[in-house]
């Protein structure tokens, strides 16, 4: 079987309807902001991945998957070593598939149908395996169960800036109050702003980042102390 392409520009214009590409990336590792024309579930078979729009971040633990529709500008960093499954999928091609960003939990017959799709070549005929292979891709992620582990972001500079501190930051103690001067706004203004861009007080939007950073902690066997004490909580 001859190598399989790394770049995802190869996999848009193909005539078929699922193709997958696999890649390795490095701890730390950073995919810049980027758009591709076909939807994508980016699968971490190993790792943790934390995907990023305009609007919103998710995390993405080992063995779960974000759908992510064509046309949507995302950035990608890797929280630790990560082994990823890209499937590239025609818009459109199911008619129950997600029309929003979402992450699922791939079911263990669907790890599977990915890894049987590596298998198959690129550009498969539409009577051979691969096109069965992609036909049972597409049920399979319309089944997933899908996961709120999504953190609304504002678009707003002013709380922006301050969001920002927090998802880098997650264990600051700090209230509004505190963040005027980097916001350069009020605290009553960043309040309106929460409520209006968040669709949540401070408080809450807070906790979600802080959730989310203990469920990667706790995905890489951190103990639970260790992850209370890193991330703002009062106990484990």
């Amino acid at each position: 079987m001859s190598q399989r392409s790394i770049d995802p520009a190869d996999y848009q214009e193909l005539p078929v309807a699922v193709t997958v590409m696999q890649k390795h990336f490095p701890a730390n590792f950073v995919i810049s902001p980027h758009v591709h024309r076909r939807d994508q579930l980016i699968f971490a078979a190993s790792g943790t991945m934390r995907v990023r729009t305009d609007s919103h971040s998710w995390i993405v633990p080992p063995r779960r998957a974000l759908y992510m529709p064509g046309g949507a500008t995302h950035a990608i960093s890797m929280r630790n070593p990560v082994d990823m499954r890209t499937l590239y999928i025609e818009p459109g091609a199911h008619r129950d598939l997600p029309a929003a960003c979402v992450v699922i939990t791939p079911s263990a017959l669907l790890r599977e149908l990915i890894d049987a799709l590596l298998g198959e070549p690129e550009n498969y005929d539409q009577s051979a395996r691969g096109h069965w292979l992609g036909r049972l891709i597409l049920d399979e992620v319309c089944r997933g169960q899908s996961l709120k582990l999504s953190i609304p972001m504002p678009s707003d500079p002013r709380l922006l800036r301050v969001c920002e501190h927090v998802i880098e930051t997650p264990g600051d103690p700090r209230g509004l109050t505190d963040f005027s001067d980097l916001a350069a706004a009020s605290e009553r203004t960043l309040a309106r702003l929460c409520d209006s861009e968040l669709g949540m007080g401070f408080a809450a939007w807070r906790q979600q980042v802080r959730f989310h950073y203990a469920l990667e902690d706790l995905t890489r066997g951190a103990p639970v102390g260790e992850v209370a004490q890193a991330r703002g909580y009062a106990s484990a």
